[in-house]
């Protein structure tokens, strides 16, 4: 990777310790939240590895990424800054938004205000599969999970909880077929995609991918875990004629650099 033009601050032992906790506040570790009952592993109790991996649903915390993911996001945030990489950062799928919340705490403690966070979510949960246009999609039944649907008023919240509800985060409510092409941001250092279907990763990387810097990162969170969403991926390479490196986050989560 190329160096970075931007040396850490000389306050960054402080940063990193309040990003620290807030990576144990946001996944659940800190109070060791138990997953909820509809959660796809049957632990009755917290559990440190499957929540490290993001294999579980907490019940009360914002963010089911996982720590590592939840790390990874943070640790690229801080690179695109040190690097000077332009642009805005999107999450595509943030269900109670700990991975945006995440987002905007690292440019809120690197003091990045040139910067904004797009929190896109249907608000609504999942859409029902379309096997007709994207047959890899037949099987998910994820659009019947209650849990799975988080308002736009509560993610909102969970950001003013935090202090971090502010003019640089955009909130774009509904399908990412009918909202990608409503993303006003011209440049993006970051994509993160966290759809759970073949259609929800293969719209915004449609949308969004010419508009990522040179040196920005697209980060697929289901990838190995969900094969829709790795066929997704893997048909957007072959559509753009690339074969970018991918860089597996946690045996689940892969991101990868635009050249």
């Amino acid at each position: 990777m190329p160096p970075l033009a931007r040396p850490l601050p000389a306050d960054y032992p402080s940063i990193r310790q309040q990003l620290d906790a807030l990576e144990d506040t946001l996944t659940g570790a800190s109070n060791r939240d138990p997953p909820l009952p509809g959660s796809p592993i049957k632990f009755r109790k917290y559990n440190p590895k499957i929540r490290g991996l993001g294999l579980d649903w907490p019940s009360t915390a914002m963010t089911m990424v996982g720590r590592k993911r939840l790390h990874n996001f943070r640790k690229l945030v801080e690179r695109v800054i040190r690097g000077n990489v332009p642009g805005d950062i999107i999450e595509t799928g943030v269900w109670r938004g700990g991975a945006s919340i995440m987002a905007r705490a690292v440019l809120d403690a690197w003091q990045a205000s040139d910067r904004k966070i797009i929190v896109a979510d249907s608000f609504e949960g999942l859409p029902p599969p379309s096997p007709g246009q994207w047959p890899a999609d037949e099987a998910s039944d994820l659009h019947t999970y209650d849990e799975l649907a988080v308002s736009l008023e509560q993610v909102q919240a969970n950001f003013e909880q935090f202090g971090l509800l502010d003019e640089q985060v955009v909130f774009l409510k509904g399908w990412f077929r009918d909202t990608m092409s409503q993303v006003e941001s011209s440049q993006l250092a970051i994509i993160r995609l966290d759809g759970d279907m073949y259609e929800s990763t293969i719209d915004p990387l449609v949308h969004l991918y010419d508009r990522l810097s040179a040196g920005g990162w697209v980060i697929v969170d289901d990838y190995g875990v969900i094969p829709a969403c790795k066929q997704a991926v893997h048909d957007f390479f072959e559509m753009k004629g690339i074969q970018p490196r991918l860089r597996a986050i946690d045996g689940i989560g892969i991101f990868f650099r635009k050249a």
